[in-house]
């Protein structure tokens, strides 16, 4: 049902879209070549970037990589796209956003309220477009409100809408009063009415609250073992789930085929998530080393989101009681700590993957995540490579995305500068081609 309500909010914003990009050409029939002409080009980050090179894709896909700028003449009626004066890249990859939101504190809580379904379908696809021209193809959404971002996903996957690929979560589960449960702030006379079926309480209630999530079609389930920085609600960012919950949580999506993001702060939360099974952690604030002893077991993810640091220190910039009395001690602890665990993590083999909580922080400037990184112990290649490789492997797209390599989707990204000397060269993108159809180019 929330699928379908979306749906027909996302048709509104189709209606007004401007038209999509030329069209595939029909199954069976080969397509025009495209040759994009590199200055540098780094197929596979992690390895060495290569020289002058020609990336050439047909049908979405790359077809061939060659060194030195291939003369259209080899492929009669082929493009050329000349990003011989720039860097070319695969396109990034951001594991943790919120499309439907760009809001915070007291604004985004009224806004949850007060927004029709529409008009999140609305805010959803101008972030979506502004994360795709931000060099961002693919994202992983880990929080929607009333399935409209499982719409949108199914929009940019066809290229009705400028966006991102979008790797879905539905509604994130937590248990009752915890960090997920929309109820939170409100009085009794409204807490009932307020949709709740994402929380849970107990091992049967938790299997329900995860098949709820498999049936509405979701991509990847979300977790929240400890409790949040932006709940409304003075209980710290502690455990706020017992084990059994937490177990029957994991198993059940495992049980669909589906991986786990926790969403998880606090020593407790996640050390009990990574013992269990969890496939990422989200936010990490908090490690010891039986954390660091257990991400090496369990070979689960990391997924920092540096920059909420930066929402947070912007909206209390333009207004003190931007956040209420509750919160506000919580994120003077996450600004204080931020970046600590990461400094543990990266010394220690933790495998990284690159996402921002865009949403807390702002949508298209999700490429402000990879100074953060540096910061905090890695290097620009290991950042880049978190943003790639890293994260197509966390979303099960390593076949499709991640590097540039023949039978790959052509996603990728050009920037002036070299990243891997200057990783900032990444918040400006000027070229930007997923599945083969240029959304940006700057030239």
């Amino acid at each position: 049902m929330h699928r379908l309500m979306a749906s027909v909010a996302m048709a509104a914003v189709l209606a007004l879209a401007a038209p999509a990009m030329a069209q595939t050409p029909a199954p069976g029939v080969a397509g025009p070549v495209t040759l994009i002409h590199a200055g540098r080009l780094l197929d596979r980050p992690g390895q060495a970037p290569r020289g002058p090179s020609t990336v050439v894709v047909r049908d979405g896909l790359i077809i061939g990589i060659s060194d030195g700028f291939v003369d259209a003449s080899a492929y009669p009626g082929a493009t050329i796209i000349d990003q011989r004066q720039r860097f070319v890249l695969p396109g990034l990859i951001d594991s943790h956003v919120h499309l439907v939101s760009d809001l915070g504190g007291q604004a985004g809580f009224l806004s949850g309220i007060t927004d029709t379904l529409p008009a999140q379908a609305y805010r959803a696809a101008g972030n979506a477009e502004k994360t795709l021209m931000a060099g961002f193809t693919t994202v992983r959404n880990l929080g929607d409100r009333g399935g409209v971002t499982l719409a949108l996903a199914d929009a940019t996957a066809a290229h009705q809408l400028p966006g991102p690929r979008i790797i879905d979560a539905g509604n994130s589960i937590s248990t009752t009063s915890g960090h997920m449960d929309g109820r939170l702030g409100f009085n009794d006379d409204l807490r009932e009415s307020i949709p709740h079926d994402n929380v849970c309480n107990g091992p049967e209630s938790c299997r329900e609250a995860v098949r709820i999530q498999v049936g509405r079609g979701v991509d990847v389930i979300k977790i929240a073992t400890t409790g949040g920085v932006n709940s409304r609600i003075g209980s710290g960012v502690g455990a706020q789930m017992f084990e059994d919950e937490a177990r029957t949580l994991i198993e059940t999506a495992h049980l669909y085929g589906l991986k786990v993001a926790v969403h998880a702060h606090g020593t407790d939360g996640i050390n009990m998530a990574l013992r269990l099974g969890a496939d990422s952690i989200e936010h990490g604030t908090i490690f010891d080393d039986e954390t660091l002893r257990l991400f090496r077991q369990s070979g689960a993810y990391y997924v920092p989101t540096l920059s909420t640091v930066n929402g947070y220190i912007e909206r209390l910039a333009a207004d003190p009681n931007a956040y209420p009395p509750e919160v506000m001690p919580k994120i003077r602890w996450r600004i204080e700590t931020t970046g600590q665990s990461l400094q543990r993590a990266v010394p220690a083999g933790v495998r990284i993957a690159f996402g921002t909580d865009a949403g807390v922080s702002k949508h298209g400037r999700n490429a402000e995540e990879f100074a953060l990184m540096v910061r905090n112990g890695m290097t620009p290649m290991s950042a880049i490579h978190a943003a790639t490789v890293n994260a197509a492997d966390l979303l099960g797209l390593s076949t499709e995305i991640g590097t540039l390599e023949p039978g790959k989707r052509a996603d990728m990204i050009a920037v002036d500068g070299d990243p891997l000397a200057d990783v900032r060269v990444l918040t400006d993108v000027d070229f930007v081609m997923r599945e083969g159809r240029i959304y940006r180019d700057d030239r």
